[in-house]
């Protein structure tokens, strides 16, 4: 077999090589670099080469993220002005590299597989709210408020659904201070609207009953019903289906509980009066809580929870509250708390002792807004302890 013979094609002269070009234009395409662009044109791509194609997880951002800032002689930074402009970020800006998803973004809706922990029996007001926040969860009753963030920190439960606030009886100081002591976040909040109900045992009358047993806050918000229907004692326990539960189980003929209509039909009692709070727009707000945040968004309505701790002085507070008012950003809710670890401060003159206090504020901002991350870098710069607790959607469906 005779060997193969390298083929080369045969050399020219620079001039004879631009005469072949002009009388065979197509003899053109033996070259590497014209056949590359030959078939960038098959493809539909023009002949002239185009600039590298931006990533679509680098969206375009401002220069500067709600534009230029200005401060006064406080340290207080007035709010920018926008940003005429937009450049694109480098490539290896880590703000705009996609965040990895958590439990908490793959969650479906209804919270089907959810175990979701709560305070108090089951039938309890807080069990309605969880089933109204996550509706074919699996609902895990607890005894103390502590016990239901354990249940979330220690992978027994996945969520919690505890009282915040009652538009009656104010906020329930204990959970405020429970979110301090624990590293869960608030991933949302659900109104539900409270129906009190007076239960009896089967066969026994109103008129039969000398003693009210609930909770201390229905009991407080069913007041002077109780004092009309001629029922003067009360009794308080912690919990309003416990109250439920206990006067079925000692099958008491003289005392009435005060719970909801789902406790009644757990627990065999009879339904006596509906609604008997004395103000009928009886509204709990709970939080949900879960070991990891969401992604906060901005094309819904948004709440963010904080809480901060001040210098002492004249106007700290005025001046940590003006971060948010320059801004145009709305407060719904200021709460303020001893701060246990530092319960007494000695002012000035050495005389008198201080509560240092910390402060839980309520926005109605995301986390993902650039001027609601620019207040609160304002406010880190004075603040002597800042958290966020939560950014999450806000309940805007009816209690």
């Amino acid at each position: 077999m005779a060997p193969t013979a390298c083929l080369r094609p045969p050399f020219l002269p620079a001039r004879a090589r631009a005469r072949a070009r002009s009388a065979n234009p197509a003899a053109t395409s033996a070259s590497p670099s014209r056949l590359s662009l030959r078939c960038s044109a098959a493809n539909g791509d023009s002949s002239k080469p185009k600039p590298n194609p931006i990533s679509p997880t680098s969206p375009p951002r401002a220069t500067v993220a709600d534009g230029v800032e200005s401060v006064d002689v406080n340290g207080l930074r007035r709010p920018p002005a926008p940003a005429s402009g937009l450049t694109v970020p480098g490539a290896r800006d880590p703000q705009w590299l996609p965040r990895p998803l958590t439990s908490a973004d793959v969650i479906e809706g209804n919270g089907k597989g959810l175990k979701v922990a709560y305070q108090g029996c089951p039938g309890a007001y807080s069990e309605a709210a969880a089933r109204k926040a996550y509706l074919n969860c699996e609902t895990v009753p607890c005894e103390h408020f502590d016990t239901a963030f354990q249940a979330v920190q220690n992978w027994v439960a996945d969520r919690a659904v505890l009282p915040l606030e009652n538009s009656l009886g104010g906020s329930i100081h204990r959970n405020y201070d429970l979110l301090l002591r624990h590293s869960l976040h608030i991933v949302g909040e659900v109104r539900l609207a409270v129906r009190h109900c007076l239960l009896a045992n089967p066969g026994v009358k109103i008129e039969n009953l000398k003693s009210a047993m609930s909770h201390p806050q229905a009991l407080a918000q069913c007041e002077h019903t109780l004092t009309e229907l001629g029922i003067e004692h009360r009794e308080a326990v912690d919990d309003t289906a416990g109250a439920a539960k206990f006067v079925a189980e000692q099958m008491l003929q003289d005392t009435g509980a005060i719970a909801s209509s789902l406790a009644a039909k757990l627990y065999g009692l009879d339904v006596l009066a509906e609604n008997i709070q004395d103000d009928k727009d009886n509204v709990t707000r709970f939080m949900m809580l879960a070991r990891e945040p969401i992604i906060p968004r901005t094309d819904k309505p948004f709440k963010t929870s904080i809480v901060f701790s001040l210098e002492e002085g004249p106007g700290q507070l005025f001046k940590a509250l003006a971060v948010f008012a320059l801004r145009e950003i709305n407060l719904t809710k200021i709460e303020s708390r001893p701060h246990k670890e530092r319960p007494l401060r000695v002012s000035d003159d050495c005389l008198l002792k201080n509560f240092d206090y910390l402060f839980y504020v309520d926005l109605e901002a995301s986390m993902a807004d650039p001027k609601t991350q620019n207040a609160l870098g304002n406010l880190k710069e004075f603040a002597t302890f800042l958290r966020v607790l939560g950014s999450y959607p806000t309940d805007v469906n009816e209690p």
